[in-house]
């Protein structure tokens, strides 16, 4: 695990090399005010204030050098040193002017390295960033924590992250923070939450499905009801994925690793709410004991679900999840999942697809998205789409018919587990970085997580 806590420190007036960031509108006339050795140094650089290049100063700010950036226009940018932050030499740096506010969070992020599988990891070198802004240290090592908990959770292979081990990891946040957990499995399992079991109980005895429950905070407060998809592995069952379609299927868990990482920073900031997360965790594996097409399946609610694909599975285990969920009467309900393809082609891997319930719910989730830079895009609730979920035997189909808006369609199907009154997010999320950014390598990342948590942060922060 990365130590955050030392790469962000007050700043009292310690050596330390500038960082001096520049824009490309504002480069020629930043470049006038400098001596002659530092504009031989940015010729020599072909430095022209670009976005994600620098060049090395001489200079007589800190110990001898310095360092220019190029950066948007953007001053809200959180991952606006995350470039720079893994090219510099090991040692201590400070903004020549400001705070580093929020790019503090891509600056510590930069220095994540997932190495579990790595025979040689790369060494640690640490930079320290000062910032004269103490305050404001702590809630940037939280986000940076729950970030790289999403990352490491989503690019741990399904052999080293199944069902048992989620719920370890689980168990884990919970002991840290003085929570309660409990798993329901087995017998106890098929009976109270009968889709979790169907989806799950191909797997072998070792990956059996589960479902784990965190429960914190003092009764007298609000319920915050947080629900992730868990699916540890989707090979499709019965219906069954093409080899290409499982090469990224470890991060089918990406819904329970955001859920965890949420909980785990309203823990932290011990926010005055009675938080209940709620992972269903599977397996979809193929077997004898493989639930089929054509199946039909009782939910935890009593609704009776027509199994139209196998491989949309994990709006099955969503279902009884958030029944559970509406049982306690929640405040706020949100779930996170890496639920559709459709979503992805119609948003791109970058922005999550959010469905919700509620017009304010939705109004302040997108503020919330924008104003800590990690943005989220409504799609409908089209409620005339409930005709493609019908089902000739049963009270609702698991797959869409006619192939068209499969994203409002998963939504829909998910609103059904949904009790009246209860203000529902949906958050559908692709827990995946398919090609690497500053600061945000290919591979897991937590798209959704920190507007989720602003949202929170301002409804029950103290």
């Amino acid at each position: 695990m990365t130590d955050f806590p030392i790469l962000l420190a007050p700043d009292r007036g310690q050596p330390a090399c500038a960082i001096i960031r520049v824009t490309k509108k504002g480069f020629d006339d930043w470049l006038k005010t400098q001596p002659a050795r530092a504009r031989t140094a940015v010729t020599a650089a072909r430095f022209e204030g670009k976005p994600d290049s620098h060049a090395f100063l001489p200079s007589d700010l800190g110990d001898g050098w310095s360092v220019v950036i190029g950066i948007d226009e953007g001053e809200h940018d959180p991952w606006q040193l995350a470039g720079i932050a893994g090219r510099l030499p090991e040692g201590t740096y400070r903004l020549a002017e400001g705070s580093p506010g929020e790019t503090a969070l891509g600056w510590l992020l930069a220095q994540h390295r997932f190495d579990r599988y790595r025979e040689t990891p790369e060494p640690a070198r640490p930079r320290i960033l000062l910032t004269p802004d103490p305050a404001r240290i702590d809630e940037m090592v939280m986000l940076a924590r729950a970030t790289a908990l999403v990352r490491d959770l989503v690019d741990t292979p399904t052999s080293d992250m199944g069902p048992e081990q989620l719920a370890e990891a689980i168990e884990a946040v919970a002991r840290t923070h003085g929570a309660q957990t409990g798993i329901v499995s087995g017998d106890a399992l098929a009976e109270h939450y009968p889709m979790i079991h169907a989806v799950g109980r191909a797997a072998t005895r070792e990956r059996a499905p589960r479902l784990i429950e965190l429960d914190w905070g003092h009764p007298d407060h609000p319920r915050l009801a947080i629900v992730g998809k868990g699916v540890c592995f989707d090979s499709g069952g019965l219906d069954i994925k093409p080899s290409s379609g499982m090469l990224l299927m470890k991060k089918d868990m990406g819904g329970a690793a955001h859920a965890l990482a949420l909980a785990q920073l309203v823990m932290t900031a011990r926010l005055p709410v009675r938080l209940q997360l709620l992972i269903p965790a599977v397996e979809n594996a193929i077997s004898a004991d493989a639930f089929r097409p054509g199946d039909i399946l009782r939910s935890r609610k009593g609704l009776h679900v027509e199994i139209g694909n196998t491989d949309a599975e994990g709006r099955l285990i969503l279902g009884d999840a958030l029944t559970r969920a509406c049982e306690s009467d929640p405040a706020l309900l949100i779930d996170f999942a890496t639920l559709t393809g459709a979503a992805r082609v119609a948003l791109g891997p970058d922005l999550p697809a959010l469905f919700a319930n509620d017009e304010a719910l939705a109004a302040d989730f997108m503020g919330a998205g924008t104003a800590v830079s990690d943005p989220v895009w409504r799609l409908p609730l089209w409620q005339p789409y409930h005709e493609m979920l019908k089902s000739d035997v049963a009270d609702i189909n698991n797959a869409g018919s006619g192939g068209f808006a499969g994203a409002v369609t998963a939504a829909l199907f998910l609103e059904r587990f949904v009790a009246k009154g209860v203000p529902w997010a949906h958050l559908d999320t692709f827990a995946w970085r398919p090609a690497a950014k500053p600061g945000r390598p290919k591979g897991g990342d937590a798209l959704g997580l920190r507007a989720a948590w602003e949202l929170v942060r301002k409804r029950f922060g103290r």
